[in-house]
């Protein structure tokens, strides 16, 4: 692993033959692991241990973990942490659910251990670029300090929202295909619908204007300055 520190993981799931066998294979890869076995231990670990990265489970006694990632992404301490559902649940509403609580991926179980660290590893990777995207425009984004503002008041984003915005922004006008989009933004490793873009792209037109991401139909997305015509 190419950082100074051991990247760190929470894993909140209430089977224990699970966590310990994704434990096993996480402390094997290197990742610093903590458990939580219900959605309230795991809150009160995340503001303490600080993950780089939470697997979160949907069905858990306590708290549920559409709530859990909620109250997280509610939290000025952890609303950047990744999140990643680990669910037995594939159907679509349990999908669009955890996206729409503030996940940055959703898994279904069961899973190979070797496509689990290929997605976690896709999902820790970081583009930075030392660019500023500005113009004469209300909108703002600066990518190496995670800052997006609107008519200079700060917006959150989460952390796929605003690679989504990056890539979008770094070139103004040029339309990105849903593919290059999955590629630099999920990365080549992990398999997402198109339904996770179209997701997070909605998010993103409610927080910044649905005029700065325009929709080209049947090609895909680019990001304008201007206004809508």
């Amino acid at each position: 692993m190419n950082t100074s520190r051991k990247q760190k993981i929470l894993l909140i799931d209430d089977e224990p033959d699970i966590t310990e066998l994704i434990k096993f294979h996480l402390d094997n890869t290197g990742y610093e692991v903590q458990i939580a076995s219900n959605g309230l231990e795991g809150i009160k670990i995340a503001t303490e241990f600080y993950p780089d990265l939470i697997l979160l489970d949907v069905m858990m006694p306590e708290m549920d973990g559409v709530e859990v990632c909620q109250k997280l992404k509610e939290n000025s301490k952890t609303k950047d942490i990744l999140i990643c559902f680990l669910s037995a649940r594939s159907e679509d509403y349990s999908q669009i659910a955890g996206l729409e609580a503030g996940a940055d991926d959703y898994v279904t179980k069961p899973i190979k251990p070797k496509v689990l660290l290929s997605r976690i590893k896709a999902l820790l990777r970081r583009v930075k670029t030392a660019n500023e995207f500005s113009s004469n425009s209300s909108i703002v984004i600066i990518p190496e300090k995670h800052l997006v503002k609107k008519d200079g008041i700060k917006i959150h984003l989460p952390r796929k929202e605003f690679d989504l915005l990056s890539l979008l922004a770094s070139k103004p006008e040029h339309v990105f295909n849903r593919e290059v989009i999955l590629d630099s933004v999920w990365g080549s490793e992990i398999i997402v619908g198109d339904r996770t873009i179209d997701v997070h792209v909605r998010k993103l037109r409610s927080k910044i204007g649905s005029e700065h991401v325009k929709t080209i139909k049947g090609v895909g997305y680019k990001f304008s300055y201007g206004e809508s015509v």
